[in-house]
């Protein structure tokens, strides 16, 4: 007999591993065929078997015939839920472990041998646009220049889960903001002497508090903001601090006089003196006057605007005060808040100084600057000529041809023959920013490729793939040099290489680059809880929650640990603000660092963190359904399918009195609709139910016990967290595949296609030989068949 709630689709892709079967089997005593008899025939027997599929219809081919190209799609979904414990289906009678085992390597042994006599690396796309994140790197690395790239380029859309695949058109419109941003660039690298004032605005959200100490401002003080600014030149530069305020355009929380002090690199410049109005409109004025010119050299500072410290303030109400503390009607202000800061600059400016960006760009290839260039025209074109062979070639990731010079030093010779040599460097490097070579990274096709169905990509390209991967920025010298020799290929100079590339500070890209898509951290920013339910929500939190994942991935990365530690760690990283929200006693202090945690706490691996509890949620509960497609997708690699056409939403509490949340998803997955995908995501998503929507740990929802116990697919019965963990780390293999499969995507640029399954359970492979260690991740990764190569059609 069929069991209950039996997916039509599970039973589509059950039929066509029973069809394909055949292929695999050697005989009547294969594993696989034994796992025909002793699992499918409950279903697949009879005069109306399930799918109107019978295995007797099924016979045995002879020795030496395995299964087809074309049928490696259908086994590889097969396989995927056969790993994952997901088949047979929930509520079927499950086979032995060694005989499903058994059968499973059989399938994966004739899969592999199909990579083996027919290679595949995929057709990632030969011509890709470097996108926002990718630009803005590219110029902090190459011309040391920090640019804030979403002012001038817009969002790049994803696709398979990451921005980077599908940037391929440069439209006019697109064109038009490169070329105000390469301008701009230029400007700030060269500080020369046409540099007219520039203007930075920095917002500081609205719902952030600013009570307490900020990270990085010096002790003592409490609330503000800290940023970095590129100045320049040296010179004289206006800043200005607006306070902010209440729906009635009044200062909020200011009620006594109150100093504020601008820093530049933790040293105090100046100090402003506020004080409450004395009238109604006064209030328009008071911040009227916190605005100051200042002598500063040219160079990237660091700039705060902060408060000193008063001391805790007591506020007289008779419940306990909110965490939060942005607003005078839900959570008072206690004290006065910056709300914005602009710097303008330079005025009076007397030299470029020596900047980073100038050392990087003009290395020491500068002429004598008492020279002319219609007096010493050679000297000063050969300078320049170096100058911008040297940056094209990071630029443009290839050595540089004669003719790739002509465009720029055109440009060189008309700014150097109107305002000197830096300002026909900027307008070169201007050229440079806009030109193709650089704002594209291209793959090209040989007659020799073309030849052959699977073909190396060249050194070069493989220098970019692999910048891009692990720096999402350009190849730096080392690496270029390494290509241009020729040498990039081979296997150790490629493994030392990255393992050079990931101790180096630029692989941080793969947290705040790679992991905030895959994890989706990137949407906290726009997360905002119902607050008249979670009241003590506010911007502090949301940027703790992202610090503590990002922090527990640095550490997986920076000490090379298994990524297994982010399923299950004994520690986790905490500041006061996410300390007293987990209700973990004696942290103290705005500083993330590692904290030891105690049996009970129900902190530790990333399924416990607030950022992924919180970003799993609706704006007023929790989502067990949510939270469970979140970890098929993202950590077991086994989304469920779309909800099919006309499925009724879940009932509101309201519509269906005295019920609980899991009584009406019971009703829901009633619906045969319903049922096929939410009997693998509701067992999950009920594990983390004690969990509330900021991921705060409770037992009671509404005067009720919640129940969380609940059956996996595969039969495990767990309890909670600790229950959902042991079962992902009973199959590590699992999640490091997954893990392996969103690298690949990222890394490669193109989604993971069936016929890459063998060659990523390779590489899963040789990480266990490693404890999953993550550089043998990427090492596994780096040195595959699709990253070093790609399929020609």
């Amino acid at each position: 007999m069929s069991p209950s709630g039996l997916s039509l689709q599970r039973h589509v892709l059950l039929f066509i591993l029973l069809l394909n079967l055949p292929h695999l089997v050697r005989g009547e005593d294969s594993v696989v065929s034994t796992l025909m008899k002793e699992t499918c025939s409950g279903c697949h027997v009879g005069e109306k078997p399930e799918g109107g599929f019978t295995i007797e219809s099924l016979s045995v081919v002879g020795p030496g015939v395995g299964p087809s190209v074309e049928s490696i799609p259908s086994w590889e979904r097969i396989l995927r839920r056969l790993r994952a414990g997901q088949m047979p289906p929930p509520g079927s009678p499950r086979p032995d472990e060694e005989l499903l085992k058994g059968a499973t390597l059989e399938v994966e042994r004739q899969l592999e041998r199909i990579q083996e006599k027919e290679p595949f690396a995929g057709n990632p796309e030969r011509i890709r646009r470097l996108n926002r994140t990718e630009y803005q790197n590219a110029i902090r690395d190459w011309l040391g220049v920090p640019f804030d790239a979403s002012n001038f380029l817009p969002k790049d859309e994803a696709s398979h889960g990451f921005d980077n695949i599908a940037v391929g058109e440069l439209t006019p419109t697109l064109l038009q903001r490169y070329l105000r941003a390469s301008e701009l660039i230029s400007r700030m690298a060269l500080g020369g002497e046409g540099v007219t004032p520039l203007g930075t605005t920095v917002r500081i959200p609205p719902d952030r508090t600013q009570e307490k100490h900020i990270e990085g401002l010096p002790m003592g003080t409490r609330g503000g903001v800290l940023v970095e600014h590129l100045f320049p030149r040296d010179g004289i530069y206006e800043f200005q601090v607006r306070l902010t305020r209440d729906r009635d355009e009044k200062v909020d929380g200011l009620n006594e006089p109150h100093n504020i002090d601008l820093l530049i690199d933790r040293t105090r410049l100046h100090r402003f003196e506020i004080r409450p109005p004395k009238n109604r409109d006064d209030h328009t004025l008071v911040d009227s006057h916190l605005k100051v010119r200042l002598k500063v050299e040219g160079g990237q500072r660091r700039v705060g605007v902060t408060f000193p410290s008063l001391g805790e303030p007591l506020l007289e109400i008779k419940r306990q005060p909110f965490d939060a503390a942005f607003n005078r009607h839900r959570h008072p202000r206690s004290g006065p808040a910056v709300y914005e800061v602009s710097i303008v600059g330079p005025f009076e400016s007397s030299s470029p100084g020596d900047t980073p960006s100038r050392r990087k760009i003009l290395g020491d290839d500068r002429p004598n600057p008492s020279t002319t260039y219609e007096r010493d025209q050679k000297e000063w074109e050969e300078s320049a000529n170096r100058i911008l062979k040297r940056l094209m070639r990071i630029g443009y990731r290839r050595p540089i041809t004669e003719e790739d010079l002509d465009s720029p030093m055109f440009f060189f010779r008309e700014g150097a023959r109107a305002n000197g040599f830096d300002a026909g460097i900027e307008a070169a490097l201007t050229a440079i920013l806009v030109n193709p070579h650089f704002l594209f990274r291209v793959e090209q096709e040989t007659p020799a490729s073309l030849l052959q169905k699977v073909a190396p990509i060249s050194d070069l390209e493989l220098a970019s793939r692999l910048s891009f991967f692990l720096w999402s920025s350009l190849p730096d010298d080392r690496l270029l040099r390494i290509a241009e020799e020729g040498k990039l290929h081979e296997v150790e100079i490629l493994r030392a290489e990255t393992n050079r590339m990931l101790q180096d500070e630029r692989s941080e890209s793969l947290i705040s680059n790679f992991a905030s898509q895959w994890l989706y951290l990137r949407n906290l920013e726009a997360l905002t809880p119902d607050l008249r339910l979670f009241p003590d929500f506010d911007d502090n939190l949301r940027h703790a929650f992202r610090s503590e994942t990002e922090s527990l991935l640095r550490e997986v990365l920076r000490e090379n640990r298994s990524v297994l530690h982010l399923i299950q760690s004994d520690s986790t990283y905490l500041n006061e603000r996410l300390a007293k929200h987990y209700g973990i006693p004696h942290v103290l202090g705005s500083h993330f660092r590692k904290v030891a945690l105690e049996p009970g706490s129900h902190r530790g691996g990333i399924l416990r963190h607030g950022s992924i509890l919180t970003l799993t949620s609706y704006a007023n509960r929790t989502s067990p359904t949510i939270r469970g497609h979140w970890i098929l997708k993202n950590i077991i690699g086994t989304p469920p399918p779309p909800p099919p056409p006309n499925v009724p939403t879940l009932k509101d509490k309201g519509e269906v009195q005295g019920t609980t949340l899991r009584e009406r998803l019971a009703m829901h997955r009633a619906d045969a609709a319903c049922a096929s995908c939410h009997n693998l995501l509701d067992p999950i998503g009920f594990s983390l139910e004690r969990y509330d929507a900021l991921g705060r740990w409770r037992n009671w929802e509404e005067g009720e016990p919640i129940q969380t116990a609940s059956l996996l697919p595969d039969g495990t019965e767990i309890d909670d967290v600790e229950g959902l963990e042991a079962s992902i780390l009973k199959r590590p293999h699992v999640f490091v595949g997954t893990m392996v499969e969103k690298l690949m995507t990222f890394g490669i640029g193109r989604g993971i296609e069936p016929r890459d399954g063998a060659e990523v359970r390779k590489i899963v492979r040789n990480a266990e030989k490693e404890e999953y260690r993550f550089s043998a991740m990427i090492e596994g990764i780096v040195t595959s068949q699709p990253f070093l190569m790609r399929s020609h059609p």
